[in-house]
C-alpha cells in the first residue's frame, strides 16, 4: 500500500506539467499498475485436499465481481483495498465484538446509500430539509437508549407527521394554485380537469371498457407513462383504474381530451407507485378517449339432442307359488 501512495503521489505531482493526453496516458499505467500489484504467485499445491480446498475458493468468487459493481459500484481499480479488507475480516473469525464492529459498517453503508438518500429525497425543498449530521445524532442516541429529545415512539410520531406534511405539500399548493387557472373545473371529490377537446360520442359507463390513449405526469412536469412513447392505445374497463380516472372517464363523451389534476385521495394514496410516484403524491394526466369497446358475445352451440329416447327392455317378473 505504502508503494501505491507513494506512486499516486508522484503521478498527481508530475501531471501538472503534462498535457491532458499524457495525463490521460497516465491514469491508465496507474490504473495497470494498481491491478498488478495484487497479483499474487500462486500456492504451492502438494495434496488432494489442497487441491480440492484451493478450487473451492476460486469456484465461489463466480459472479462476485459483477455483483460488486452492481451492489457497491465497485471499480477494480481498487481491488487491492478490497482484498486488504477481505482478509482482515477474515482473520478476525466469529469474534463478538469485531463482528458487532463489521455490523455497525454495513449499518453505515445501507443509511448512506438508502435510508439517507430517501429522507432526504421525501423532505426536499421544505423548511424540514433533512441534515445528515442530526440524522446520524438521532440514530446513535436511540441506539444509546437516549431519550433526551425523544423516546422512540414519540420520534416515530412526529417524523411521521412531517413526513406526511412534507409529501402533501408540493401536490396541495399546485392544485391550489391551478383551481383558478382558467378552464379548470372541480368537481365535488376534488377532481380537476380541463377540456382540451370535446368529444361528442358516447358516454362510458363504469363497467363499460374503454380505448384511450394518455401521458402521466409529476407536478414537477417529470412523465412516469406514457401510451403515446408505447406507439399505441391501451384498453380497460373504466372501473379498473384509480378512482380520478373512472371519474373523468363516466364524464367524457367518445372523442375527448381531457387533462386531469388528480389528489392523492383520487389517485395512488398514502402508498404511491413505483420509483416516481411517491405516497401523497398529486398527478396529472392528458386523457384522450378514443372509443369504448364492445363486448365480443360468443354464440352458444347447441348440444346435439338424440332423436328418440331409447327404450330400456324391462325385465318380466314371474311370482312363483309352491
Amino acid at each position: 500500500m505504502k508503494r501505491f501512495f507513494i506512486l499516486a503521489l508522484a503521478l498527481v505531482v508530475s501531471a501538472s506539467f503534462l498535457t491532458v493526453d499524457a495525463g490521460k496516458k497516465d491514469k491508465k499505467k496507474k490504473k495497470a499498475e494498481v491491478v498488478q500489484e495484487v497479483v499474487e504467485q500462486p500456492v504451492a499445491i502438494v495434496s488432494s485436499s489442497d487441491s480440492v480446498s484451493y478450487a473451492a475458493g476460486v469456484a465461489m468468487t463466480n459472479g462476485l465481481i459483477p455483483y460488486l459493481k452492481q451492489q457497491y459500484q465497485f471499480d477494480e481499480v481498487f481491488m487491492d483495498d478490497f482484498i486488504s479488507g477481505f482478509k482482515e475480516a477474515m482473520k478476525l473469525g466469529t469474534d463478538p465484538q469485531q463482528k458487532a464492529r463489521m455490523a455497525g459498517m454495513q449499518i453505515a453503508q445501507m443509511v448512506n446509500e438508502r435510508m439517507l438518500p430517501n429522507a432526504e429525497n421525501d423532505f426536499k425543498g421544505t423548511p424540514d430539509s433533512i441534515q445528515a449530521q442530526m440524522f446520524q445524532q438521532g440514530f446513535i442516541a436511540a441506539l444509546q437508549k437516549d431519550t433526551t429529545h425523544f423516546n422512540q415512539e414519540a420520534a416515530e410520531q412526529f417524523f411521521s407527521d412531517h413526513r406526511v406534511n412534507a409529501l402533501k405539500k408540493e401536490g396541495v399548493d399546485f392544485l391550489a394554485a391551478n383551481a383558478s387557472k382558467e378552464g379548470v373545473k372541480t368537481t365535488a371529490s376534488g377532481l380537476q380537469y380541463k377540456v382540451l377537446t370535446q368529444g361528442t360520442g358516447a358516454i362510458p359507463t363504469a363497467t363499460d371498457e374503454v380505448k384511450v390513449n394518455y401521458e402521466g405526469r409529476l407536478v414537477n412536469g417529470k412523465v412516469f407513462d406514457s401510451s403515446y412513447k408505447r406507439g399505441e392505445p391501451t384498453k380497460f374497463k373504466a372501473n379498473q383504474v384509480i378512482k380520478g380516472w373512472t371519474e373523468a372517464l363516466t364524464m367524457m363523451p367518445v372523442g375527448s381530451k381531457w387533462e386531469l389534476y388528480i389528489p392523492y385521495e383520487l389517485a395512488y394514496g398514502e402508498r404511491g407507485a413505483g420509483q416516481d410516484i411517491k405516497p401523497y403524491s398529486a398527478l396529472i394526466f392528458t386523457v384522450e378517449l378514443l372509443d369504448i369497446e364492445k363486448p365480443v358475445v360468443e354464440e352458444k352451440k347447441e348440444e346435439a339432442k338424440p332423436a328418440a329416447k331409447p327404450v330400456t327392455a324391462k325385465k318380466k317378473v314371474v311370482n312363483k307359488k309352491k
